[in-house]
């Protein structure tokens, strides 16, 4: 076993460090830690709970937080013997000195007030743990005695010390801290607010503060009527006199779920706090109940909830044809009078229009992500901080400098047909002038084009000019369409989408035996649900590549767009665009067959809860990897560890011996979705599992394996220190990569910056060798990496991302057009419990739709397309 495999594996282990490349500085939006913790930290089980009764369920955090404060100020100096507490606002506290010995019960009295109203609590305090804090010198200094998971209890303990300085200027969301100076409003009644995350981070021999700045939808708070006008794009509520659409049941109950409401009249004291449980079926002005007039006592009546309103508080309700809000025991409350409470975080899906506004507001360049970060330092004063100080972390002002490298640029091949067959690109970019791809693939001879668009926007001859002008680009690419002229079908939008493709293959004339081999799909916009249907029907039921595309770009035939297209209907048709020098990536794989592979398995979007997670896995089918095979598998929902990865790995070995007539003697396996604390438990299972695929193929079979865990969601960034070292976006350039300081001292682990950035700050991916059965050296690796990254099929640039995570990505993005759409909605008022909608999931699903309930199945492509990158 390698020494490189990591000392969590129990061996000994020196860290390999790289030497290839230029070597240069930069800052990172880190601070060194000058001193930090040696003493024992007390973890500490926290029950708060009402004097009388219980929680059904626990509040919201910002509200047990409060309590435990106002616990904490009035026992400061008694009871707590004025040792701080930091506390995660749920069940545990932790204390850099006991508080209480390991047999008692520490129990504190507070009496909290909020909107007017006094409620007493009981905290029940009791010690849980003692965490020595020496693990994290072991951990620093890489020996075999720590790993990352048993390090977390240390680490979360001084990431809420820091957060509770942090959190007295901010709204803290876990290890996220956000204000509303210079927010933006967006559509649908968010408002987006800045802020940082911050975090204790272990490097090599050291420990740092991790300040990274972020972005979040809050609720616009004031008037809850306002800001559902806002949501439904309406200027007057009267626009809605004649009742709610299911559409806008649906998007009310999105919006409304979760947010903490406050009612508010003349004819109460304070403001009522609520939570909407579901919206009345009935206008307020037909909605009734049975209600006894305080003036009439004996004499119940039936009266509407705007008749209770105006005779009980004397309130007209200015819009009773609205439905009314559910709250706790079937109380209803007019929208009119509630208000949005402050400091409220929107955890829904955003649109389109605020996902444009929120990558608008968060791009900003190195140098003003930089400047907010130091100036956030300076005044939240955080290293003079005396809970800070009584954890034993010395935190100065200053951010750290890390030293780094530039890997040069590998050459990239096109076919020897053309004028310029190879170039070290500059900066990760070129382009395709004089240059033919390196392998093409089927000539396009059967085919079609179906034009979903209006007729009238994209009349016949229109868009048989886009045509000449795609077959043109496509031939001085070095792609053939046999047929300039494929068939040109109109369809109907609003009619059955599978049978309007069904409709274009059946136009294209084929000698019997024969399959269409594309459908070039013109769509009036990018909606989302035309597209997924598309692809479905290709996916599952027609067997047949598509190339979807907006009806914008037939307008005026652009050359460049046209040549994007021929890499994507290369790349489909079996093709390969450029490769690298085939001697350059043999000498890096020690000239051993290699299958690379990568894995990642996403998640359904917050707020989804009865969608399935999908795991994808791609494989090389040649020796230059360059093309891939998919395998999708559906977990269950959220479930991150990979099952049935035994039966992919065996698919993806066959296939790599099919196409190639070689066993690989090797795998490199990337894999993505995989958090810092899950390390040993995907490694040791995935390992296991793909050991067990080669054995089953045949006895004794045993490829050496590469392990590799990808991470992209990190808070790391780097910023050049001279313009030398930056491109023209002021971001690294591509090739600089980390692999000292700040990166884990008992893991083979680097930090690369792959791509050219656009906008913004550039982020780079982190790279953590888990398992190095061959033995790969620091600079073997790193520039493996980095020259799979040149590869992306479908475009001529680096990417950010090795291509075989990024091929799984799409390929788990395809995904979801196998499966009917599940978004949240309200349940049908029939199977709701009462007589109103339900702020809940969606009663139910289509039969033969994907499921969340707990299956692991393989999906299926059509077999026409199982072994192509239909995904591209």
């Amino acid at each position: 076993m390698s020494q490189q495999q990591g000392s969590s594996l129990g061996t000994s282990f020196v860290k390999p460090y790289g030497s290839v490349g230029r070597r240069q500085k930069l800052h990172v939006n880190m601070i060194e830690l000058k001193k930090y913790p040696e003493q024992n930290i007390y973890q500490y089980d926290v029950d708060l709970t009402p004097e009388r009764g219980s929680f059904k369920r626990l509040p919201a955090p910002e509200f047990m937080r409060a309590v435990f404060d106002q616990a904490m100020r009035t026992h400061r100096t008694t009871k707590l013997k004025g040792i701080p507490l930091v506390y995660d606002a749920r069940k545990i506290a932790y204390a850099p000195s006991s508080i209480c010995g390991p047999k008692e019960e520490l129990v504190l009295e507070v009496t909290y007030v909020e909107s007017g109203r006094s409620e007493k609590f009981i905290i029940r305090i009791r010690e849980v743990a003692v965490i020595n804090t020496t693990i994290l010198t072991e951990y620093i200094k890489g020996r075999s005695s720590a790993t990352t998971a048993n390090i977390q209890p240390a680490l979360t303990a001084l990431d809420l010390a820091v957060g509770s300085v942090v959190r007295s200027h901010m709204v803290g969301f876990n290890r996220s801290f956000f204000t509303r100076e210079d927010s933006k409003t967006t559509s649908g009644g968010l408002e987006l607010w800045r802020g940082f995350s911050f975090s204790i981070r272990p490097g090599i021999d050291r420990l740092y503060l991790n300040i990274n700045t972020a972005v979040t939808a809050m609720y616009t708070p004031g008037s809850l009527l306002e800001a559902l006008l806002n949501l439904l794009d309406m200027r007057d509520a009267r626009q809605l006199s004649g009742g709610l659409s299911p559409q806008i049941v649906r998007t009310l109950g999105s919006y409304l779920r979760g947010v903490v409401l406050y009612l508010k009249h003349r004819g109460i004291q304070g403001k009522r706090k609520f939570s909407v449980k579901g919206m009345t079926t009935k206008p307020l002005d037909k909605e009734s109940f049975e209600w006894e007039d305080p003036t009439r006592p004996g004499s119940p009546e039936m009266v509407t909830i705007a008749q209770y309103y105006q005779r009980r508080y004397n309130i007209k309700l200015q819009y009773p044809f609205l439905p009314g809000l559910v709250g706790r025991k079937n109380a209803v409350f007019p929208i009119e009078l509630c208000d949005i409470g402050e400091n409220q975080r929107y955890k829904g899906k955003l649109n389109d229009k605020q996902t444009a506004d929120m990558v608008t507001f968060a791009c900003q360049r190195p140098s003003d992500n930089m400047g907010r970060i130091n100036r956030a330092i300076a005044s939240l004063g955080i290293g003079s901080s005396p809970v800070v100080k009584s954890f034993g972390m010395e935190i100065p002002s200053k951010l750290a400098e890390v030293e780094s490298r530039v890997l040069p640029a590998p050459t990239i091949t096109y076919s020897p047909k053309s004028r310029e067959s190879s170039l070290s690109p500059g900066n990760g970019a070129w382009n395709m002038r004089d240059k033919q791809v390196t392998s093409e693939g089927r000539p396009l001879e059967h085919w079609a084009v179906l034009v979903l668009a209006n007729r009238n926007f994209a009349p016949e001859n229109r868009v048989q000019n886009f045509i000449t002008t795609l077959v043109d680009t496509c031939g001085r690419t070095g792609y053939r369409i046999v047929c300039p002229q494929p068939p040109i079908v109109y369809g109907n939008l609003s009619a059955d989408i599978g049978r309007e493709m069904e409709k274009a293959c059946s136009s294209i004339r084929m000698s019997p035996g024969e399959a269409p081999q594309l459908l070039l799909v013109i769509l009036p916009t990018t909606n989302t649900q035309v597209y997924q249907t598309v692809k479905n029907w290709a996916y599952t039921t027609l067997g047949i590549q598509t190339q979807c595309m907006q009806a914008k770009h037939i307008q005026r035939p652009n050359p460049q767009y046209c040549a994007n297209l021929c890499l994507k209907i290369n790349t489909k048709m079996g093709g390969t665009n450029q490769s690298l020098r085939s001697a350059d990536l043999q000498k890096l794989l020690r000239r051993k067959p290699t299958l690379i592979m990568g894995c990642d398995v996403t998640h359904p979007a917050p707020g989804e809860r009865n969608k399935p997670s999908i795991a994808s896995v791609v494989g090389s089918t040649d020796m230059m990897g360059l093309r891939y095979a998919a395998t999708l598998i559906q977990l269950p929902s959220r479930q991150e560890l990979v099952k049935l990865l035994m039966e992919a790995v065996v698919r993806h070995l066959k296939l790599f011996f099919a196409k190639t007539k070689i066993k690989p003697l090797h795998i490199v396996f990337y894999r993505d979705g995989v958090s810092e604390t899950q390390f040993a438990q995907t490694r040791d299972r995935e390992i296991t599992e793909i050991l067990r695929a080669c054995s089953s193929i045949e006895t004794g079979y045993k490829p050496e394996v590469t392990f590799i865990a990808v991470l992209k969601r990190h808070n790391t960034r780097f910023y050049p220190m001279t313009n030398r070292d930056s491109d023209r976006t002021g971001n690294c350039v591509p090739g600089t990569i980390i692999d000292r300081s700040i990166t884990l001292a008992p893991l083979f682990d680097f930090y690369l910056f792959s791509h050219a950035a656009i906008q913004g700050t550039s982020r780079p991916t982190h790279y953590v060798v888990l398992h190095n059965d061959v033995g790969f050296t620091a600079d073997e690796l790193q520039l493996l990496t980095y020259s799979l990254c040149y590869t992306y099929a479908i475009c001529t640039r680096s990417v950010s991302l090795v291509p075989p995570v990024y091929y799984a990505h799409r390929v788990a993005d395809r995904a979801r057009c196998h499966m009917v759409e599940m978004g949240m909605e309200f349940e049908d008022a029939s199977s709701a419990s009462g007589d109103y909608y339900t702020v809940g999931t969606a009663v139910g699903s289509k039969a033969g739709t994907t499921d969340a309930t707990g299956e692991t199945k393989l999906i299926k492509t059509h077999s026409r397309l199982d072994t192509t990158m239909y995904f591209m």
